[in-house]
Protein backbone atom coordinates (compact mmCIF):
# COMPACT_ATOMS: atom_id res chain seq x y z
CA UNK A 1 0.00 0.00 0.00
CA UNK A 2 1.47 3.10 -1.31
CA UNK A 3 1.53 6.14 1.16
CA UNK A 4 0.52 9.75 -0.35
CA UNK A 5 2.70 12.51 1.79
CA UNK A 6 1.36 15.88 1.50
CA UNK A 7 2.66 18.21 -0.89
CA UNK A 8 3.31 21.03 1.38
CA UNK A 9 5.38 19.17 3.74
CA UNK A 10 7.63 19.08 0.69
CA UNK A 11 8.07 22.22 -0.08
CA UNK A 12 8.82 23.20 3.54
CA UNK A 13 11.73 21.04 3.84
CA UNK A 14 12.93 22.23 0.21
CA UNK A 15 12.87 26.18 1.51
CA UNK A 16 14.74 25.30 4.59
CA UNK A 17 17.44 23.69 2.49
CA UNK A 18 17.45 26.18 0.57
CA UNK A 19 17.91 29.09 3.33
CA UNK A 20 20.49 27.16 4.67
CA UNK A 21 22.86 27.45 2.01
CA UNK A 22 22.15 30.52 1.65
CA UNK A 23 23.02 31.40 4.98
CA UNK A 24 26.38 29.54 4.84
CA UNK A 25 26.92 31.43 1.81
CA UNK A 26 26.27 34.48 3.83
CA UNK A 27 28.54 33.73 6.51
CA UNK A 28 30.99 32.42 4.74
CA UNK A 29 31.02 35.91 2.59
CA UNK A 30 31.42 37.74 6.58
CA UNK A 31 33.81 35.56 7.52
CA UNK A 32 36.22 36.63 4.49
CA UNK A 33 35.60 40.48 5.08
CA UNK A 34 36.50 39.95 8.50
CA UNK A 35 39.61 38.01 7.50
CA UNK A 36 40.77 41.16 5.39
CA UNK A 37 39.97 43.87 7.97
CA UNK A 38 37.50 45.09 5.40
CA UNK A 39 33.75 45.58 5.45
CA UNK A 40 31.70 43.95 3.33
CA UNK A 41 31.25 45.43 -0.30
CA UNK A 42 34.38 47.65 0.16
CA UNK A 43 37.32 46.28 -2.57
CA UNK A 44 40.89 45.46 -1.08
CA UNK A 45 43.85 48.11 -1.01
CA UNK A 46 47.55 47.49 -1.51
CA UNK A 47 49.75 49.22 0.74
CA UNK A 48 51.80 52.08 -0.79
CA UNK A 49 55.93 52.31 0.19
CA UNK A 50 56.50 55.65 2.46
CA UNK A 51 59.50 57.43 2.48
CA UNK A 52 61.36 57.66 5.76
CA UNK A 53 61.46 61.32 7.05
CA UNK A 54 64.99 62.31 6.89
CA UNK A 55 64.18 65.13 9.56
CA UNK A 56 64.26 62.49 11.89
CA UNK A 57 67.35 61.38 11.73
CA UNK A 58 70.55 62.73 14.34
CA UNK A 59 74.07 62.45 13.24
CA UNK A 60 76.45 63.49 10.44
CA UNK A 61 76.84 61.04 7.46
CA UNK A 62 80.51 59.50 7.23
CA UNK A 63 80.76 61.25 4.11
CA UNK A 64 79.88 64.71 5.37
CA UNK A 65 82.49 63.78 8.38
CA UNK A 66 85.62 63.17 5.89
CA UNK A 67 84.41 66.06 3.56
CA UNK A 68 84.60 68.55 7.16
CA UNK A 69 87.81 66.78 8.09
CA UNK A 70 89.37 67.32 5.13
CA UNK A 71 88.20 71.28 4.80
CA UNK A 72 89.91 71.99 8.25
CA UNK A 73 93.13 70.66 7.26
CA UNK A 74 93.39 72.37 4.08
CA UNK A 75 92.27 75.50 6.23
CA UNK A 76 94.86 74.59 8.83
CA UNK A 77 97.77 74.42 6.42
CA UNK A 78 96.18 77.24 4.12
CA UNK A 79 96.89 79.45 7.98
CA UNK A 80 100.29 78.08 9.02
CA UNK A 81 101.60 79.50 5.27
CA UNK A 82 99.56 82.26 5.55
CA UNK A 83 101.30 83.68 9.22
CA UNK A 84 104.91 82.22 7.93
CA UNK A 85 104.60 84.56 5.15
CA UNK A 86 103.04 87.24 6.53
CA UNK A 87 106.15 87.77 9.39
CA UNK A 88 108.76 89.01 7.17
CA UNK A 89 106.13 91.29 5.79
CA UNK A 90 105.19 92.59 9.25
CA UNK A 91 109.38 92.61 9.55
CA UNK A 92 109.33 94.99 6.45
CA UNK A 93 106.67 97.12 7.41
CA UNK A 94 108.15 97.46 11.08
CA UNK A 95 111.68 98.54 9.36
CA UNK A 96 110.22 100.75 6.65
CA UNK A 97 108.57 102.79 10.10
CA UNK A 98 111.83 102.81 11.58
CA UNK A 99 113.22 104.75 8.53
CA UNK A 100 114.92 104.81 4.97
CA UNK A 101 118.01 106.78 6.84
CA UNK A 102 118.55 103.75 9.39
CA UNK A 103 118.23 101.27 6.25
CA UNK A 104 121.56 103.11 4.81
CA UNK A 105 123.77 103.13 7.95
CA UNK A 106 122.88 99.18 8.20
CA UNK A 107 123.96 98.93 4.21
CA UNK A 108 127.11 101.64 5.27
CA UNK A 109 127.87 99.41 8.46
CA UNK A 110 127.52 95.46 6.30
CA UNK A 111 129.94 97.02 4.14
CA UNK A 112 132.39 98.48 6.49
CA UNK A 113 132.79 95.42 8.60
CA UNK A 114 133.50 93.62 5.64
CA UNK A 115 137.11 94.33 6.51
CA UNK A 116 137.09 93.85 10.29
CA UNK A 117 138.95 90.83 11.77
CA UNK A 118 137.61 89.32 14.98
CA UNK A 119 134.96 90.76 16.46
CA UNK A 120 136.12 94.09 16.53
CA UNK A 121 137.47 97.64 18.61
CA UNK A 122 134.47 99.30 20.28
CA UNK A 123 132.31 95.76 21.98
CA UNK A 124 133.02 98.15 25.33
CA UNK A 125 130.73 100.23 23.13
CA UNK A 126 127.64 98.17 22.30
CA UNK A 127 124.61 97.32 24.73
CA UNK A 128 120.82 95.43 23.74
CA UNK A 129 118.04 95.52 25.19
CA UNK A 130 115.26 93.41 23.58
CA UNK A 131 111.96 94.83 22.35
CA UNK A 132 108.79 93.28 23.24
CA UNK A 133 106.89 91.90 20.44
CA UNK A 134 104.03 93.55 21.41
CA UNK A 135 105.51 96.96 19.89
CA UNK A 136 106.58 95.25 17.12
CA UNK A 137 103.99 93.57 15.44
CA UNK A 138 105.38 90.04 16.69
CA UNK A 139 108.76 91.08 15.45
CA UNK A 140 111.71 89.73 16.96
CA UNK A 141 114.04 92.83 17.56
CA UNK A 142 116.87 94.13 19.99
CA UNK A 143 117.79 97.74 20.78
CA UNK A 144 121.63 98.39 19.79
CA UNK A 145 122.55 101.00 22.46
CA UNK A 146 125.78 102.43 20.97
CA UNK A 147 127.68 104.98 23.47
CA UNK A 148 130.80 106.93 21.99
CA UNK A 149 133.15 106.81 25.39
CA UNK A 150 135.98 108.21 23.22
CA UNK A 151 137.34 112.15 23.09
CA UNK A 152 136.77 112.14 19.51
CA UNK A 153 133.25 112.17 17.42
CA UNK A 154 133.59 108.44 15.58
CA UNK A 155 130.93 106.10 13.70
CA UNK A 156 130.30 102.89 14.21
CA UNK A 157 129.43 99.51 12.61
CA UNK A 158 127.56 96.66 14.32
CA UNK A 159 126.42 93.16 13.47
CA UNK A 160 123.85 91.62 15.28
CA UNK A 161 123.24 87.28 14.95
CA UNK A 162 120.31 85.62 15.37
CA UNK A 163 120.83 82.14 16.53
CA UNK A 164 118.47 78.94 16.93
CA UNK A 165 118.81 76.85 20.02
CA UNK A 166 121.64 74.74 18.78
CA UNK A 167 123.93 77.84 18.51
CA UNK A 168 123.48 78.28 14.56
CA UNK A 169 123.23 81.77 12.66
CA UNK A 170 120.01 81.55 11.46
CA UNK A 171 119.93 85.20 10.07
CA UNK A 172 122.14 88.36 10.29
CA UNK A 173 121.50 91.94 10.78
CA UNK A 174 123.29 95.19 10.36
CA UNK A 175 122.96 98.36 12.30
CA UNK A 176 125.43 101.38 13.32
CA UNK A 177 125.72 105.46 14.17
CA UNK A 178 127.76 108.09 12.29
CA UNK A 179 129.39 110.77 13.29
CA UNK A 180 128.96 110.60 16.99
CA UNK A 181 129.74 113.06 19.63
CA UNK A 182 131.84 111.92 22.20
CA UNK A 183 129.39 110.88 25.52
CA UNK A 184 126.90 111.06 22.90
CA UNK A 185 124.56 107.58 22.35
CA UNK A 186 122.49 106.37 19.54
CA UNK A 187 119.85 103.30 19.29
CA UNK A 188 119.21 101.75 16.04
CA UNK A 189 117.14 98.49 16.02
CA UNK A 190 117.83 95.21 14.94
CA UNK A 191 115.26 92.71 13.62
CA UNK A 192 114.60 89.79 12.34
CA UNK A 193 112.95 88.54 8.97
CA UNK A 194 112.09 85.02 10.96
CA UNK A 195 108.52 83.80 11.45
CA UNK A 196 107.46 84.51 14.89
CA UNK A 197 107.56 80.64 15.39
CA UNK A 198 111.55 80.29 15.49
CA UNK A 199 113.13 80.57 18.93
CA UNK A 200 115.94 82.25 18.39
CA UNK A 201 118.50 84.55 20.21
CA UNK A 202 120.39 87.61 19.34
CA UNK A 203 124.12 87.74 19.88
CA UNK A 204 126.96 90.68 19.06
CA UNK A 205 129.15 89.60 16.74
CA UNK A 206 130.73 92.69 15.85
CA UNK A 207 131.32 95.86 16.70
CA UNK A 208 133.69 98.33 15.16
CA UNK A 209 134.75 102.57 15.67
CA UNK A 210 135.86 104.26 12.43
Amino acid sequence: MSVTRPKGSARARHRIILGSALGGLVLAGGLVGCGNGQSAGSSPSVGTPRTPNVSSFSGTPPSALASSASSAISSARASASAAASSASARASEFEASVDAETQRRSAAAEKELKNVKGRGNALSEVAMTGIPRSQTGGVLAVLVTITNKTDSTASYAVQVDFKDASGKVVETRYVGAEHLEPGKKDQPIAFSHQPQEAKLTPVLAKAQRY
